[in-house]
Parts: structure tokens; C-alpha cells; sequence
């Protein structure tokens, strides 16, 4: 767990009531139920001064809410950076979580086996990890992909379409979302054949 001392002191309820959305702040780490004796880099959710009683909510750099109540003696408080106070461990923030969908023509343990080595080689053994894994059997054909007005007028031509990829595979439509007010229209791959005269 990679972390870095911070110099900060705990403020008080009167303290944080003057805290707006924009001033950084630390608090617990905690994360699904798990504690961890380290602080992190967090936002309030909503400015101090609208505070009526209950708790403060404060948002994680990493997306959980926390609800502190900062005078709580067993509670971990909300913290600001201040020279003048005491070292913290702060986790760092440098770690992104990717979720990826691979397609692979052919695709078999063998070749699943070498993309797995070679992930782990470029980034570390203990980094790249296989949280869960489906491998399903998927067409290797392509469809055309347009975007049409969501609300279009019925029997109108296809003038208002605009072709927004071709030769995409349909496993990678499920990934991508349209326009706002348009919608996907899925076709199976037509080649495009220029039947321009040449000289």
C-alpha cells in the first residue's frame, strides 16, 4: 500500500462549517467495511455552512463517500494540511483500476495465456491481476455502425444518419454510447464499392 506522510491537524465542527467544495481535505481511508489506519484525499459534498446537525459527507479522491462527525473522539475526523500540525499517512492516488474487454480472433487458452504474461511482464507480477474472467465464443464478423435522431420522423429517408464507425465488431457496440438525442442503429457490414467510371 503506497502512502505519504502529510503534515495536518484535525479541525473542529465550527472548523470545517467554513469549508466550501473546493478545500482539500483528509479523511478515513475505510473501504467496503475495511479499516485502514491511513487517511485520504477528500472533498465535502456539500458546503460547510449548509451543515445542520447529523454528520458531515465528504467524498474520497477514490469515489466513497465517508459521513464523519468531526468532534467524534472515536472517530478518525476530517483533517487539512497544516505545517504546524502532526504527520498523517495519506494514501497516493497514482493507481488507475482498468477494466478491459479483450477480443481475440482464434482466441484460446494458449493466446489468453501469452496476454496475460506478457501484461505482467510490462507492468509487474504483483500489479496485473485477473479479478474475474468469461470467456465467451463471439462471431468474427463486422457490423456498420450509424447514429440516427432518437425521435425521427417516421417513413424519412436515412439522410439524417450519420456513420459513426465502420467495420466495428458487435461485441465493441456494447461498449460505446451515442450522441446525446441520437441512438445506435446496427447493420450487418456492407463493402463499399466505388462504381465511379475510371479512364
Amino acid at each position: 500500500m503506497n502512502t505519504e506522510k502529510v503534515t495536518a491537524r484535525r479541525l473542529t465542527v465550527e472548523e470545517v462549517s467554513e469549508l466550501g467544495l473546493q478545500d482539500g481535505i483528509f479523511v478515513s481511508a475505510e473501504m467496503d467495511g475495511l479499516p485502514l489506519d491511513c487517511y485520504a484525499p477528500a472533498f465535502l459534498t456539500r458546503p460547510g455552512k449548509n451543515f445542520e446537525g447529523g454528520s458531515f459527507t465528504a467524498r474520497t479522491i477514490f469515489g466513497k463517500e465517508i459521513h464523519v462527525l468531526p468532534d467524534n473522539a472515536e472517530e478518525c475526523g476530517i483533517w487539512i494540511a497544516d505545517k504546524a500540525g502532526e504527520e498523517i499517512e495519506v494514501l497516493q492516488s497514482a493507481g488507475v483500476l482498468l477494466n478491459l474487454a479483450l477480443f481475440v480472433p482464434d482466441g484460446n487458452k494458449e493466446s489468453l495465456k501469452s496476454l496475460y504474461s506478457a501484461a505482467r511482464d510490462a507492468f509487474g507480477a504483483g500489479i496485473v491481476q485477473r479479478w474475474s474472467e468469461e470467456t465467451v465464443a463471439v462471431p468474427d464478423v463486422k457490423v456498420d455502425l450509424y447514429e440516427e435522431p432518437a425521435r425521427g420522423r417516421k417513413n424519412t429517408n436515412s439522410q439524417n444518419r450519420d456513420r459513426r464507425a465502420l467495420d466495428i465488431y458487435p461485441t465493441r457496440v456494447r461498449f460505446l454510447e451515442p450522441s446525446d438525442g441520437w441512438r445506435f442503429i446496427v447493420e450487418p457490414h456492407k463493402e463499399i464499392v466505388d462504381d465511379t467510371p475510371t479512364i
